[in-house]
């Protein structure tokens, strides 16, 4: 990978994250306090915040929650030039609670929402020239037209030389009643050759293969049917599972005091799409060396845990010195 590639592109939804605070033990109303959020805007972020050249592609509202969220972008050092602006449809908002364990539950606000009016019309010509890996969530499938934009940027970027990198990240309430993911999300893994998906996710994936037996090797056998080169399968605080075509391997979570896992995913693939795009390293060759795998797998692992020791998504995104400290502290 050439010096002049360095960029993590990130495709798709920002929205604001309204974080419930407990209700006053006077009976106060529970209040809730905004972050910005949105997977793919999460990921941008992280890599940012760690030093990265991280860039976010997509469809901001014109209104003050779309300014917000510009500014948190720019603020957080991410190239917002690709980002368009638009009256036709409000910001997306999500309402997030936790439980005791920091685990959270959504309720979006979505659609109508700014983000799922981009188009392929609005990327530039030249987006993907200078990009190591764009990376995209199902979120921006949930509708037609988005869902095509984005199968469109996943071609476009792969055919300017970046890698493509997808995490399921699969929001079933984003989607309309009766519908099924399946088609859509399965039409995106196959541009896909980073996929990141948790074990949950993963269970859907084997049932949408119409075998109510079907196992992890015939998921696999089915990913490995598309461009899939490194597969990816978190599981909470259990050790972290990946694969490739000739390999495979675990690692474990780093021990943390979680608070809130709302952007632990995404904190993980920025973690590890950074240390991709700042080694340059090759996906061929990584592909070739359990040991980088490792390395590169560890350092999204301790970001992701990083990021559930604080609230937020932007907000919790951890820096180079916090990573390189966790990584030291438990050294395999």
């Amino acid at each position: 990978m050439s010096q002049a590639r360095p960029w993590v592109a990130c495709f798709g939804e920002a929205l604001i994250d309204f974080l419930a605070e407990p209700p006053g033990a006077d009976g106060t109303p529970r209040r809730f306090a905004e972050y910005a959020g949105g997977a793919p805007a999460n990921v941008a972020a992280a890599v940012a915040r760690l030093g990265g050249r991280a860039r976010f592609v997509g469809m901001l509202g014109t209104d003050m929650f779309g300014d917000f969220l510009f500014d948190a972008l720019a603020g957080m050092g991410v190239d917002t030039r690709d980002i368009v602006r638009t009256d036709a449809a409000p910001t997306a908002l999500a309402f997030v609670s936790l439980d005791a364990d920091g685990e959270r539950s959504f309720s979006f606000r979505r659609p109508p929402a700014a983000d799922l009016l981009f188009r392929e019309s609005d990327l530039r010509a030249d987006a993907f020239d200078d990009v190591a890996v764009l990376h995209v969530c199902s979120n921006s499938l949930t509708e037609s037209g988005i869902a095509a934009a984005t199968l469109a940027a996943m071609r476009r970027a792969r055919a300017a030389g970046a890698r493509v990198s997808m995490d399921v990240n699969l929001r079933p309430s984003l989607w309309p009643a009766g519908s099924d993911p399946a088609p859509r999300v399965w039409a995106a893994l196959d541009e896909a050759e980073i996929v990141k998906l948790c074990d949950g996710e993963a269970c859907f994936l084997r049932h949408s293969l119409h075998d109510d037996d079907a196992s992890e090797a015939a998921l696999l056998e089915r990913l490995w049917q598309g461009r899939a080169q490194l597969v990816l399968v978190t599981d909470g605080a259990r050790p972290l599972r990946w694969f490739t075509r000739q390999a495979r391997g675990e690692v474990s979570a780093f021990r943390v005091r979680a608070v809130d896992t709302t952007a632990a995913g995404d904190a993980f693939m920025g973690g590890l799409l950074h240390a991709f795009a700042r080694q340059e390293l090759d996906l061929g060759a990584l592909l070739e060396t359990p040991a980088s795998i490792q390395a590169l797998v560890r350092s999204g692992a301790a970001c992701g845990a990083l990021a559930t020791t604080r609230h937020g998504a932007f907000a919790a995104m951890p820096g180079a010195d916090a990573l390189n400290e966790l990584l030291q502290r438990d050294a395999p």
